[in-house]
């Protein structure tokens, strides 16, 4: 018996379908092409295998949405405004994609620290500082292969949203990096959740972020929950979302109880709001 053409047709893209990365679907953060921000770079129809694409040396993740392969880019807050492209591969061949970043400009944020020592560093301070950004570099920078990827976060704490990302800092009067997180301010205690699921990539006490953990969701999305009171999971730990990974506190560098949360993509710190529902704010 011959088997109908259009039956042969559904099974093919049915094989297709149960193929494609299960992050497909599960809905892409919302697209905002500017320093801090991800654009969303559209690589064509998808197909079997997704392409691979690179910003600069830094691989990028690349989805299914709509029927099109999705390029999900990081844009450091120092990307400059302007024409850029993604080197993609795609089945052994090489090709570039062009797209562009618009510039935005931050408010600025002045505070007051009673602990001048948290400011101007000692010699001792300033070896454990420097020590540790090489490190928190090195953990921006992993890369994990996955098909299981989820962008589709929810807020990892109860609490008043304060502290948007991306705000340049200055602490008592001298100029800081910006803010490259999202802060939600949370009594003493309050549980700290995974906003989804991964691997624990490190859980340490930093001199300015405290008590912190890093989780690793694949294809460079990584999450930071920092100035926690206690942590509750161990590198190499696998967490799923919303599972409790510590209690709210206030160590390292911090002027009252809070969580600080940042969000890493393709190595760059980018805006946390733009990866979990807002009103009036479509993902």
């Amino acid at each position: 018996m011959q088997i109908p053409r259009i039956f042969v047709l559904f099974c093919a893209q049915l094989v297709l379908a149960l193929a494609l990365p299960s992050l497909a679907g599960a809905g892409l953060p919302r697209a905002a092409s500017v320093p801090g921000g991800v654009a969303l770079v559209s690589l064509g129809p998808v197909s079997a295998r997704p392409p691979r694409a690179w910003l600069g040396e830094q691989q990028v993740l690349v989805a299914a949405e709509g029927g099109q392969w999705v390029a999900v880019v990081g844009l450091a807050l120092d990307t400059l405004p302007g024409a850029h492209e993604l080197r993609v591969d795609e089945a052994g061949v090489t090709r570039t994609v062009r797209f562009s970043v618009k510039p935005k400009d931050y408010p600025e944020q002045r505070i007051t620290l009673k602990d001048n020592s948290k400011v101007q560093l000692s010699t001792s301070d300033l070896e454990r500082v420097e020590g540790e950004i090489a490190n928190i570099q090195r953990l921006k920078r992993h890369w994990r292969e996955a098909e299981d990827t989820d962008t589709g976060f929810i807020l990892p704490t109860t609490g008043r949203l304060t502290g948007r990302f991306g705000v340049r800092r200055f602490f008592n009067g001298e100029a800081r990096a910006p803010h490259a997180g999202f802060d939600i301010a949370a009594a003493r205690g309050t549980p700290v959740r995974a906003n989804a699921q991964g691997i624990v990539l490190a859980a340490d006490d930093y001199f300015f972020n405290g008590n912190s953990v890093f989780v690793d969701h694949g294809n460079g999305l990584i999450s930071l929950y920092c100035h926690l009171e206690r942590i509750d999971v161990q590198p190499g730990e696998l967490v799923s979302k919303g599972q409790r990974i510590g209690l709210s506190g206030m160590s390292g560098r911090a002027t009252g109880p809070h969580l600080h949360w940042s969000v890493v993509l393709n190595g760059a710190m980018v805006d946390p709001e733009l990866f979990v529902a807002v009103p009036g704010k479509s993902r």
